[in-house]
């Protein structure tokens, strides 16, 4: 056996003690970058920005604004705004308001507002989910990386010290 195996199937079996078939498809392929030597690939905003379609993108800019503290003071303003004019100051100015109350058509509004925004806030909250499994994806390859690192180089320690102890012992036999 060779002191630095580098390809994944000697890896599977050196350091998790199992082949390489019996493994994950996720554990095969940290094992292949480990064998390759190369980083870890791209996070998960990475891999989400390079799929995301222009849908996508609009999908996250509504729910960032309708999310926001900006939003629903600004739409605190524009209701009450409304009921103003609607209540009383277009009749103190002689004109006849558009929407008296009870308001039917500021709640038509509202009621398609909120049928537009509720699903485009749920492709949001997808995504986001989406970066989250990935995310996770991407913190176990980090972690079980850094296990077989660890598990690598105190394998290479304990040789090292065999070897120091072969030699320690080959000198105390030539002392004597």
């Amino acid at each position: 056996m060779r002191k630095n195996p580098r390809t994944p199937e000697e890896l599977a079996e050196e350091l998790l003690g199992r082949k390489l078939e019996e493994l994950d498809p996720e554990d095969r392929r940290v094992l292949a970058r480990l064998a390759a030597g190369t980083l870890v690939g791209p996070d998960a905003d990475e891999l989400a920005a390079m799929h995301a379609t222009r849908g996508d993108h609009i999908a996250d800019r509504v729910a960032a604004i309708g999310g926001s503290w900006g939003f629903i003071i600004g739409f605190a303003v524009v209701l009450f705004s409304w009921m103003l004019l609607n209540s009383g100051l277009l009749q103190a100015l002689g004109f006849k308001a558009f929407d008296a109350y009870p308001y039917i058509f500021l709640n038509l509004m509202l009621s398609m507002l909120a049928a537009i925004q509720a699903p485009v806030i749920m492709m949001s909250q997808n995504r986001q989910s989406d970066k989250d499994r990935i995310t996770a994806r991407h913190d176990y390859e980090v972690n079980l990386r850094t296990q077989l690192e660890i598990i690598r180089l105190h394998r290479r320690f304990d040789h090292l010290m065999e070897y120091l102890d072969t030699r320690r012992s080959v000198q105390d036999g030539e002392e004597s």
